[in-house]
């Protein structure tokens, strides 16, 4: 007799179910990104994934030059997206200089998957993220936002989700760009305000919050580097994470 019981998903798996199988999840996505990027426009997905906010960027009429650096998910995300004409996905990871850099990965959650230590140390002991272990390695290239620009163009829009490398992936961006979202950790809020401080030295930049899952905007007026710096010192720590929109003012 069959076994009707269904089987423990797999880590990606799991990570199919989250990003492709919730349609108002989708829609609160793609409502958000339409206010940051354009029909026609250019947008980059730096920390793909499996390329939920790729697909997004798509459905509102960009094109898109998307970045995931882990090979088993990479392999995914070619097999979601690889015949869109208007995706090119990269197996490469983004920082501050060309090369290449040691991938920390979390088997069991690959949506974790870092190439910072520092990110894994804070992790170790916070609430939220015990549990969690970095169990692999893997050696990977390393373009700059800059480089991506030479070759590809100037984006309309930005996406930067790599678990606690954020600063460094924005200290290879040399010129602004009119928009950007970088995600932050209450475990290193330290992270994010780098990133305010890079964009600032960039260009006035005006900012939002769009916290946890929510994909929304928390703040109905947007705010100067300052009031966001002030802002994500005052969220709670059980706030855990969220996304930063930044804005030429």
């Amino acid at each position: 007799m069959r076994n009707s019981r269904r089987r423990p998903a797999t880590p990606l798996g799991r990570s199919l179910d989250i990003y492709y199988r919730d349609a108002d999840r989708t829609r609160r996505m793609d409502a958000l990104l339409a206010q940051v990027v354009p029909r026609g426009g250019l947008v980059f997905d730096i920390g793909a994934h499996l390329g939920d906010r790729t697909a997004s960027c798509l459905r509102l009429g960009a094109s898109v030059v998307a970045l995931e650096p882990q090979p088993r998910v990479f392999r995914a995300l070619r097999l979601l997206h690889g015949r869109a004409r208007e995706a090119v996905l990269l197996p490469w990871a983004a920082g501050a200089a060309e090369g290449e850099i040691t991938l920390h990965l979390n088997t069991r959650n690959p949506t974790v998957a870092t190439v910072a230590p520092a990110f894994i140390a804070a992790a170790s002991d916070a609430e939220g993220w015990r549990g969690e272990r970095w169990d692999a390695q893997v050696a990977v290239p390393v373009t700059t936002l800059d480089a991506l620009i030479a070759r590809h163009g100037l984006p309309d829009f930005v996406k930067i989700d790599v678990e606690g490398h954020e600063a460094a992936v924005l200290a290879g961006l040399g010129r602004p760009v009119a928009a950007l979202s970088f995600e932050v950790t209450t475990i290193q809020r330290g992270v994010a305000h780098d990133c305010i401080d890079r964009l600032r030295a960039l260009a006035p930049y005006r900012f939002n919050l769009s916290l946890g899952e929510s994909h929304a905007l928390s703040d109905e007026d947007w705010t100067d580097a300052d009031g966001m710096h002030r802002r994500l010192d005052a969220l709670p720590q059980s706030a855990n994470s969220g996304d930063v929109y930044a804005q030429l003012a």
